[in-house]
């Protein structure tokens, strides 16, 4: 928790104090939320079904022209993937379908370019900060993920992001993405979270 906060006040702060060099006189400062379906890509999960979630957090935005701005969020993600069963060591849940409920705190930093006024693309790296990891499954169950169990995630992704979003004059935006996870999921294995969003959003 401690690293994260860290994380979050250092990326927040840089922002708001290259605010000198920008052509604005005043960071834009806002709220978003919207759907994740969220799955994981590699080779050792067998084409795994998405998990449909939600995020929602903080936006901060810099513009240093008309065509490029920089913003940093800090936001709340709910990710993971569904299964039909799971079987592993002691481990055995068999229903019709599992949730690996894996969520996470993201702090993106993204360089944002205007296409026209209002459209825009994005790109930058993300740091994810794990807060919950539990397997749920329909029957009525749930456990929470412990290495005796089933191989924990690790406590920190590194990710990319792209994306493109349309603001308009009043501040309110709508916006879509994909986030794709560079670290590995669980250490020593080839799988990465893979993690499509949409949302709307309101800048102050």
């Amino acid at each position: 928790m401690k690293k994260l906060m860290l994380t979050v006040v250092f990326t927040l702060g840089a922002i708001v104090t290259s605010n000198a060099q920008a052509d604005s006189d005043l960071v834009q400062i806002g709220a978003k939320g919207g759907v994740n379906f969220a799955t994981v890509a590699g080779d050792d999960f067998d084409s795994p079904d998405s998990r449909t979630s939600f995020n929602a957090g903080l936006v901060a935005e810099v513009p240093y022209s008309e065509r490029f701005s920089l913003q940093a969020e800090v936001f709340y993600s709910g990710q993971g993937f569904k299964v039909d069963d799971i079987n592993f060591g002691d481990l055995n849940i068999d229903t019709d379908k599992v949730e690996y409920q894996l969520d996470y705190i993201q702090v993106p930093l993204l360089a944002k370019f205007y296409l026209i006024e209002g459209l825009n693309i994005y790109a930058g790296p993300q740091i994810g900060f794990k807060v919950n990891e539990k397997i749920d499954y329909e029957a009525g169950g749930s456990t929470d993920v412990d290495d005796t169990l089933f191989p924990e995630a690790q406590d920190f992704d590194f990710s990319g992001t792209v994306g493109a979003g349309y603001k308009f004059d009043n501040g309110f935006f709508v916006d879509a993405r994909y986030n794709y996870g560079f670290s590995d999921l669980v250490k020593d294995t080839k799988s990465h979270n893979s993690v499509i969003q949409a949302g709307v959003g309101l800048m102050f």
